[in-house]
């Protein structure tokens, strides 16, 4: 049981780091401001969720970004928090729902909604504590970010519209590029993630033939 689960921290510890170095890809989208940026970090959080709960998925959203802010921070932690949060919304959503229903449909209802609650979520965290702890500790006024946004999108004017306009269809796409690449990418790696576990049960069978003989 030790060796269970201290094999299941090693691969948690793993995917965190993986993780970690992912979130120095990133693309720009031309319709969106400088500032929003994709990456797929989320994908080995994803993974981790679908493996072995959504609790894990979050431990590996928090060592991520715990050793992007130590590392490689610009924004004072800013930020990794931003990340930290939207993230760990998508993967306790999903989680949640694919331990419910472990099959082909539910991983995709799953990644469905933890990308709507991710982008959802993304709007009311930015509006009540990423945009004012920008302006508060990076003294990066909301009215700036709008000024920005609004050069690349003249649809947004004020902090609603680049909710709107930039915030929300910006998780969307970015959702929908994690959840592609899970989907594609989770069956080929669930065998290794699950490889300890299978021995387990080989040898649980094995036990129960003995006994019966």
């Amino acid at each position: 049981m030790k060796n269970s689960k201290l094999n299941k921290n090693i691969k948690i510890s793993l995917l965190a780091v993986i993780a970690f170095l992912l979130m120095f890809i990133e693309i720009s989208i031309p319709i969106f401001p400088e500032f929003l940026k994709i990456d797929i970090s989320d994908l080995p959080a994803l993974i981790g969720t679908f493996a072995f709960g959504p609790v894990s998925g979050v431990i590996i959203e928090f060592i991520k970004n715990l050793l992007h802010g130590l590392f490689a921070s610009k924004t004072a932690f800013v930020g990794e928090l931003a990340n930290f949060l939207v993230g760990s919304m998508m993967v306790i959503t999903a989680g949640t729902i694919y331990n419910r229903k472990k099959d082909k449909l539910g991983a995709i209802i799953a990644l469905i909604a933890g990308t709507v609650v991710m982008s959802l979520g993304a709007a009311i965290v930015n509006i009540f504590v990423l945009l004012p702890l920008y302006e508060k500790v990076l003294g990066f006024p909301i009215s700036s970010v709008v000024g920005i946004s609004s050069k690349v999108n003249p649809k947004v004017v004020n902090l609603g519209t680049l909710i709107i306009w930039a915030i929300i269809p910006f998780n969307l796409i970015k959702g929908a590029v994690v959840c592609i690449m899970t989907r594609l990418v989770y069956k080929s790696v669930s065998p290794i993630l699950h490889i300890e576990q299978m021995k387990i049960g080989n040898d649980n069978l094995e036990k129960n033939i003995s006994n019966s003989k």
